[in-house]
């Protein structure tokens, strides 16, 4: 539990200090104030008080914490510590939140059971947010990064996310939000090397209307949707230098302008970025900033290669195929295809794992999948070949293939015969070293059809 403050009203120095002392030493965070017009009561949403302990007041003061806290929507223990005379004034206030006597002199035993009863309430009075996003892994690597994630997920420090492409990046910066204070808010991400150099300022911090060639109304930028929230910076190593300067500004200020205004906007944002590039050989080039850089580097999270926590294997293909099933009906890998899959480098990562799965879901669908069901370069050499590797080519196979068994649900033809396409194209580009024109060739259709079917099927001759 994150909130760990308690709201003190206590007019008496002494005594106000005896408070401060005590709740220290029991790690909670004392906020003292010596009546009620000096609270200074935070915004609805980031409302982290664990309870109100008051050493003195009347009935209407009571009566309006009260009041005040219950428009907050929380169930917050109100502690009295007063004199009886006191109490018994606030027995008839706050009759929806519960009450809890404190006698004084203070002693410490008293003071922790009231409190560990106050985190209690607190607790159960707060609705539990069902997480959308989590890493999965257990191995060892993966147990540091579910373990650094929780230590600063209750914090607004700025977190860099470091790691190979495809290994989870965004995935990890969604956690972090729905881990934190911000979770009511919205998370906005943004690629930086997705959006040209000339148009990210304006996709960041929005513009006025008119102030360049098709603004033809005024518009907010990320950082506008993202107030209250998390804003995630994608391949942050690919921002451009001129750019970076206005990042570190809203970093170091927290303020920003649209393009074509001299308003200045307030924001608050907490900032996740993430990138596969080194950002310290970067700034050695003199291409990333160092200031920037430091700004960011508050608290790195590096994410392992699937490589090296390839123990996560089977829970990830569980949870992948869980996903996949909406696609198709749901496969089933023997032993022996999660050993062979076990065995390979993975330079796509997590990324290249769910692809390969979402494959096997349309190419075999509802079936069991063994080893000689998988592509070639994820079999382990020396395998024995299939009747289609024996062929010179299975590109240039006359006959066609004998078909599979229909599961017992049937299948959907159309997506079924789509993912052979799929599969086909993505052999005819590997065996093309990625060269469309030669892939059309050997397919025997016009290189225009095939640049048709990569946008259809949305694939890329690089990533084949």
């Amino acid at each position: 539990m994150t909130e760990r403050k308690v709201l003190v009203i206590e007019p008496d120095c002494r005594r106000a200090q005896s408070w401060q002392n005590i709740l220290r030493r029991l790690a909670y965070q004392p906020v003292v104030v010596a009546d009620i017009t000096a609270i200074d009561w935070p915004e609805p949403k980031q409302l982290d008080w664990l309870a109100v302990l008051y050493g003195a007041g009347d009935a209407s003061a009571i009566e309006h914490i009260a009041e005040r806290l219950r428009s907050y929507g929380v169930v917050l223990p109100l502690v009295c510590a007063s004199d009886e005379a006191a109490n018994g004034a606030a027995s008839t206030a706050g009759d929806s939140l519960p009450r809890l006597q404190l006698e004084l002199p203070i002693r410490q035993p008293q003071l922790t059971s009231i409190l560990k009863r106050c985190e209690a309430l607190r607790t159960a009075s707060t609705p539990v947010r069902p997480l959308k996003f989590h890493p999965i892994g257990r191995s060892a690597p993966m147990a540091e990064i579910h373990r650094l994630i929780h230590q600063v997920a209750s914090f607004d420090s700025n977190v860099l996310i470091l790691g190979e492409s495809g290994t989870g990046k965004e995935m990890v910066a969604r956690h972090l939000h729905e881990l934190s204070g911000r979770a009511a808010h919205s998370f906005v991400p943004v690629n930086c090397g997705a959006i040209p150099a000339d148009l990210l300022e304006s996709e960041l911090f929005g513009h006025e209307k008119g102030a360049f060639t098709g603004a033809l109304c005024a518009r907010q930028g990320r950082f506008e949707y993202a107030e209250g929230g998390t804003i995630f910076l994608d391949e942050i190593g690919d921002m451009s230098l001129a750019m970076q300067v206005k990042l570190l500004r809203v970093l170091q200020e927290g303020t920003f302008e649209r393009v074509g205004s001299n308003r200045t906007v307030q924001c608050n944002v907490r900032i996740i970025a993430a990138t596969h590039r080194d950002l310290e050989a970067l700034i050695a080039e003199g291409k990333f900033r160092e200031d920037l850089f430091y700004r960011l580097n508050v608290f790195p999270i590096v994410l392992p290669p699937l490589r090296d926590r390839i123990e996560d294997m089977p829970v990830l293909i569980h949870h992948l195929l869980e996903r996949n099933a909406r696609i198709a009906a749901r496969i089933e890998l023997t032993p022996a295809a999660v050993a062979a899959l076990s065995r390979c480098r993975w330079p796509g990562n997590v990324r290249e794992l769910s692809n390969l799965l979402e494959r096997l879901c349309i190419l075999h669908p509802g079936a069991r999948v063994d080893v000689e069901q998988l592509p070639d370069r994820y079999r382990p050499a020396g395998s024995a070949p299939t009747v289609r590797e024996r062929q010179p080519s299975m590109l240039l196979a006359t006959q066609p293939a004998q078909p599979e068994a229909l599961p017992r649900d049937g299948l959907d033809l159309r997506d079924h015969l789509s993912g052979i396409e799929v599969a086909i194209i993505r052999r005819a580009l590997m065996e093309a070293g990625g060269t469309v024109a030669e892939a059309a060739r050997l397919l025997k259709m016009q290189r225009t059809t095939l640049v048709e079917k990569l946008k259809k099927y949305q694939l890329s001759a690089a990533d084949c």
